[in-house]
């Protein structure tokens, strides 16, 4: 219970976290519409179902070969956390920039829905932390994709939830929550349970 507690947790700084998901849904609200937004939002979602069929048989098929080499991933994952926690605190301008290229060449394209699918599937950034982030709660001995597909479906629903949220509040809170200071705030936020949550599951399999 207290592992499943810690993927809701963790899962919803991540969710809430400002990135280029927040970013596409933000500017395609604002310009075409409430209704839009939805449809950018579900885009991004089912990316995010696809990213979790493919690490959930992806990783059985390994776990079902080697459990070896499943705890090296896991220890990977771990790295990977850690990593993903210290890159909040450094400069965003760079990533800003990468962001408006990659805003620019979506907005090319007409369906709101098919803009946030491919922005999402194509994002090798999601699929490493898809492949890094859910065997962090898999339990051996149970089946391993069974699992694996839960925590990915209970992931895009606290997405979903966040983003048509988030959408509905935009027109009020828009400023507010775009502004470099709460941004600030949530990436370090975001950064601080990352690491401490990687260093403590490092620190776990020492054990």
């Amino acid at each position: 219970m207290n592992e499943f507690f810690t993927f809701l947790v963790l899962s919803l700084f991540v969710v809430m976290s400002p990135g280029i998901d927040t970013a596409l849904i933000t500017k395609r609200t604002i310009k075409d519409g409430r209704k839009v937004g939805y449809k950018m939002a579900s885009g991004i979602t089912t990316g995010s179902l696809v990213h979790t069929f493919a690490a959930a048989f992806g990783l059985s098929a390994i776990l079902m070969q080697s459990a070896v080499t499943f705890e090296i991933i896991k220890y990977v994952g771990a790295i990977y956390l850690i990593y993903l926690g210290l890159s909040s605190f450094i400069s965003r301008k760079k990533e800003k920039s990468t962001s408006s290229e990659e805003q620019n060449n979506f907005e090319m394209k007409k369906s709101a829905f098919r803009q946030g699918l491919l922005s999402n599937v194509l994002n090798p950034k999601v699929a490493m932390f898809f492949l890094t982030f859910l065997p962090q709660f898999v339990k051996t001995g149970e089946n391993a994709t069974q699992q694996l597909i839960m925590m990915g479906v209970i992931y895009t629903l606290l997405s979903i939830s966040w983003f048509f949220i988030y959408v509905f509040f935009i027109n009020y809170l828009r400023e507010w929550l775009m502004s470099p200071k709460v941004q600030t705030i949530m990436d370090k936020a975001t950064g601080l349970v990352l690491i401490g949550f990687g260093l403590k599951l490092a620190l776990d399999k020492q054990h």
